[in-house]
């Protein structure tokens, strides 16, 4: 018998992992295996010194189409303590390793980012769409709330009441509009979607990786924080980065007019 096909494809180029959601023939829907697939890839990319940034991608027309409805059914079914642990916890268990990762993750959106897979864009870093991409916050079509870090995300990007209008009326927004909100960074022709992201992965690969964890962390921790906890936190990240051999060469390189040689540490 065949072995299954993984529902997660990954392609290193270079210092970027390509990680493709591939289940095409349910338009990309997250169930525990590609879950599963995409949380291990993260753990081993964090360790891998090589791989410097992450871009996700969906197989055929659809970035994801959200959670798998015949995945879910069933926790649902068995009562709220099991659909809390088997259906809401993993999925926020990956949106929140997306949002925390030390290394920047970039969704190049292929086209649908429906429920689950519009909470996947929304714990990216970076984002950039299809000209066709379409984006959804659907769940209230099926008589639930979004499960994946949607409600408390999506006001973040976009703002409370834009985002209230979203979640309760499930209405597909275009990329434009997406774009409008603040929910991705940039529109692009379809057939550069993927090349656009991985430019952008590659110009943030080249800086220096202790430098762009800082930032990022700094960045996470800092939205919910008080401006004063937030300005602590942004110095705690900053005297991490001054002794690092990165730090003082790129100061070094700016005053000797060089481009900079970092090495990673």
């Amino acid at each position: 018998m065949a072995a299954a096909a993984s529902p997660l494809g990954r392609d290193d180029q270079g210092g970027v992992a390509v990680l493709t959601l591939s289940r095409p023939e349910k338009l990309n829907a997250l169930n525990d295996d590609l879950l599963g697939a995409l949380m291990m890839e993260l753990d081993e990319i964090e360790l891998n010194e090589r791989i410097r940034a992450v871009v996700i991608t969906g197989a055929g027309r659809a970035f994801s189409a959200g959670a798998d409805v015949a995945w879910f059914k069933p926790h649902m079914a068995a009562g709220p303590g099991a659909a809390v642990a088997r259906f809401l916890r993993p999925g926020q268990r990956m949106t929140r390793r997306v949002e925390a990762f030390p290394k920047p993750i970039i969704a190049a959106v292929n086209g649908l980012a429906f429920g689950g897979g519009c909470e996947l864009v929304e714990a990216t870093h970076m984002a950039v769409a299809a000209e066709s991409a379409a984006f959804s916050k659907a769940e209230i079509n099926i008589g639930i709330i979004p499960t994946f870090g949607g409600t408390q995300r999506l006001p973040r990007h976009i703002g409370r009441k834009a985002a209230i209008e979203l979640i309760l009326t499930g209405r597909p927004i275009a990329a434009a509009e997406a774009l409008r909100l603040g929910l991705i960074n940039r529109i692009v022709p379809d057939a550069r979607v993927l090349a656009e992201a991985l430019a952008l992965a590659e110009e943030v690969a080249a800086k220096p990786p202790q430098t762009v964890a800082a930032a990022l962390s700094a960045i996470h921790r800092g939205m919910d924080a008080s401006i004063d906890d937030g300005l602590a936190i942004e110095e705690a990240a900053y005297l991490a980065i001054v002794p690092t051999c990165d730090a003082q060469e790129g100061v070094a390189a700016f005053i000797e007019k060089r481009k900079p040689l970092y090495g990673g540490s």
